[in-house]
């Protein structure tokens, strides 16, 4: 499997604070329904962590998925879902990253 980190924003950068507490307000009703249709749609998936972040990012959330496509399923799930913003990272551990590195010599 595969880490994947995903970061979504629920409002614009300009948005006003109405705006974002009522969207804060439907992704609080709409984050089960969310989970729900990634487990039906994805049953592969496998979340690790969710966090709620004080920066340009609202959420983020690390999961493992076994390719791309997968992931890719769930940036469009969460687009589908109301999300302003996504953006879906693959990840490898630093553990990982230090034997890359011992492999190029």
């Amino acid at each position: 499997m595969k880490t994947f980190v995903l970061m979504t924003k629920i409002a614009s950068q300009d948005a006003h604070l109405v705006e974002v507490g009522a969207k804060m307000q439907q992704h609080d009703r709409s984050s089960q329904a969310w989970l729900e249709e990634i487990k039906t749609k994805c049953p592969e998936v496998r979340f690790k962590a969710h966090y709620a972040l004080l920066g340009y990012w609202d959420f983020m959330a690390i999961y493992e998925a076994p390719n791309d496509e997968t992931a890719a399923k769930v940036s469009l799930i969460s687009r589908a879902r109301g999300a302003y913003q996504v953006e879906n990272w693959s990840a490898i551990s630093y553990e990982r990253l230090l034997e890359i590195t011992e492999e190029l010599g």
